[in-house]
């Protein structure tokens, strides 16, 4: 009951800046990790890897990252490019208004144990799938 509203309303924010959800959360992962592979970023955003060469192909085109030198040329690590960077601190201001708007009036506290609950989910999901 919750996703989808909030899907809709982050996917109408982010085309205020010409980007779609797949390419903010690679965006995210670069900023905040460094440099990642192909590989990397599809086991992170749990997809297969060619939805994740077409979308840093995208984001690639629109001057947001590039591939770094690696001594491998099986992989292909990739990183923000300055415009990159710029862009993502402009999403992030953004995005940060956003989750201030949906979380208002519910305490640091409250967040923190629906933080820990919504964890927990995910390792029952997890765990039940393995089984």
């Amino acid at each position: 009951m919750l996703y989808r509203p909030f899907e809709n309303n982050l996917n109408i924010l982010l085309s205020k800046h010409q980007i779609q959800r797949a390419q903010w959360t690679i965006m995210y992962y670069l900023y905040n990790f460094g440099s990642a592979t192909l590989v990397e970023l599809s086991t992170y955003q749990g997809v297969e890897k060619p939805t994740i060469t077409r979308t840093m192909n995208r984001l690639e085109e629109m001057g947001y990252v590039k591939q770094v030198p690696s001594e491998d040329k099986r992989e292909k690590p990739m990183q923000l490019t300055e415009l990159g960077v710029q862009i993502y601190k402009e999403v992030r201001l953004t995005i940060d208004e956003f989750e201030e708007n949906i979380l208002k009036g519910i305490s640091e506290e409250e967040q923190i144990e629906v933080i820990r609950i919504m964890g927990e989910i995910r390792n029952h999901i997890f765990q039940r799938g393995d089984s």
